[in-house]
């Protein structure tokens, strides 16, 4: 039984600061949203109440999971709401006391008696959140997991896949890496266009153009924004924007009017190696920063670890090849997501199961397997970038300092950017075909150490950094 999985699906487009504490119950409470539509209820409800359990209750007020929750049962969308708007709509509901239920239905809404966050966890996953609503004649509740990346599921749900006989409709289905290299080698294809195959089953490939391409202009905004706007971070840990002084320091008296103008003109600068390292470090910062302030970015694959894999491509494009265009970019993110997958398939891509490993190093693998098929790689070398990156990012705990998707987040993804270029270098340079460590042995380890991780390394931030550090110092 195989597990189809898009591009579309690991590179999502939604608001910050977290893919599985804000993306995730957003989703969860619009499909929410649909049960009870289905079942009659949205219209007649007198109340709604949300419990919040596990790593959603313990660091969900600095993940903005109750933001999440209100504006999802609100009827807004994370893609198309304007950013701008949050604020006022979370201010509406907690001081009129009322949420218009679907964009539908006003309904009484109190936010410190209707939004629960329970302290234990439930046993199918760390991320659970249960919705029940009420009206005059019945109580209808239903529990569903944000099981990392923006993905939901319910129980039943996943126990009915898991006991039934399910076919992937992709021409190639992919489970392993192993799998992937497989089918490169006997169509003698480079995985990018495997990958672009498998997504012309579900869509056509202007379709497909037009959402990478939507994708790609997403992420560069966002870098734009990030490199564009100063001061302090929401939140109470004081974090000051870096990318904004780092921006003004590298770029000099550039003439620009939009991020595609932006883009073209530094590319056309001369850099050295320190300042190749300032500006992929810029690009990264500036992505989480913006993830931070609850702004629109690209989950790749996760809200906390959306920086690396832009930040990579902007090193592509503006230092490697300045000839590059829409051809490279989709190609790179199609390398991307695929890889991704595989990891999602085989591990997890949920901090709150796996730790930071989880998010920051698949983001790492993804970025520098891409890269590598972009600089001239062997599928075999490719794979081997994804595992190089993996293997030096595992154990990595996640440990926000007061749940904020802020320290030590947002530096990692420059960290995790920097290692997924080396990854690709050092794949470019080596024999593939005889590694000692293949991806999917790596993959397999990182679920292992998963697994052995102590649970408060698990986005709970009840250990590492988050205790380690007084906030009456930040």
């Amino acid at each position: 039984m195989e597990e189809c999985i898009s591009v579309f699906d690991m590179l999502k487009i939604g608001v910050g600061p977290s893919s599985s504490h804000t993306l995730g119950p957003w989703r969860a409470a619009e499909r929410f949203l649909a049960e009870i539509r289905t079942e009659h209820l949205l219209t007649n409800a007198i109340r709604v109440k949300v419990d919040l359990y596990g790593s959603l209750s313990l660091t969900g007020k600095g993940h903005a999971t109750d933001y999440a929750v209100m504006l999802g049962l609100s009827g807004q969308d994370p893609e198309t709401i304007p950013v701008a708007a949050i604020d006022g709509i979370i201010q509406a509901i907690k001081t009129d006391k009322k949420i218009k239920l679907g964009n539908e239905n006003w309904i009484d809404f109190d936010v410190e008696n209707d939004i629960i966050f329970n302290k234990n966890f439930l046993p199918f996953h760390a991320n659970g959140l249960t919705f029940t609503i009420i009206t005059s004649e019945k109580v209808y509740s239903d529990t569903f997991y944000s099981i990392g990346g923006g993905f939901v599921v319910t129980e039943r749900r996943s126990n009915a896949k898991h006991n039934q006989e399910i076919k992937c409709s992709f021409p190639y289905p992919i489970q392993k890496a192993d799998e992937l290299l497989a089918y490169c080698n006997s169509l003698n294809k480079s995985i990018s266009e495997i990958v672009l195959e498998n997504e012309k089953s579900m869509r056509t490939e202007a379709e497909i153009h037009h959402e990478l391409m939507r994708i790609w202009h997403t992420m560069l905004e966002c870098i734009y924004i990030g490199c564009h706007s100063e001061g302090i971070l929401p939140g109470g840990l004081n974090v000051r924007r870096r990318a904004f002084d780092m921006h003004e320091g590298l770029k000099g008296t550039l003439p620009y009017s939009n991020p595609q103008e932006w883009l073209e003109t530094i590319r056309k600068t001369e850099v050295k190696f320190r300042q190749i390292l300032k500006w992929v470090s810029c690009f990264a910062l500036a992505v989480n920063e913006v993830n931070a302030a609850l702004g629109r970015v690209v989950t790749a694959p996760t809200n906390g670890s959306a920086g690396v894999i832009p930040a990579v491509l902007m090193y592509y494009l503006v230092i490697e090849n300045h000839d590059a265009g829409e051809k490279e970019i989709k190609q790179f993110l199609l390398v991307a997501g695929e890889i991704g997958s595989i990891f999602k398939k085989g591990a997890t891509i949920s901090a709150a199961m796996g730790g930071c490993q989880a998010e920051i190093g698949v983001s790492s693998a993804m970025a520098a397997a891409a890269l590598c098929e972009l600089m001239g790689g062997t599928p075999a070398q490719v794979t081997m970038a994804a595992e190089i990156a993996m293997e030096h990012h595992l154990g990595m705990t996640c440990d926000p300092i007061g749940g904020l998707v802020q320290i030590p987040c947002i530096e990692r993804n420059t960290m995790g950017a920097i290692k997924a270029i080396n990854a690709a270098e050092l794949a470019l340079e080596t024999d593939a075909l005889n590694a000692k460590v293949p991806l999917d042995k790596v993959i397999n380890t990182m679920w292992e150490t998963a697994k052995d991780m102590n649970s408060k390394y698990k986005e709970t931030s009840e250990g590492g950094l988050a205790v380690g550090v007084n906030l009456a110092d930040c």
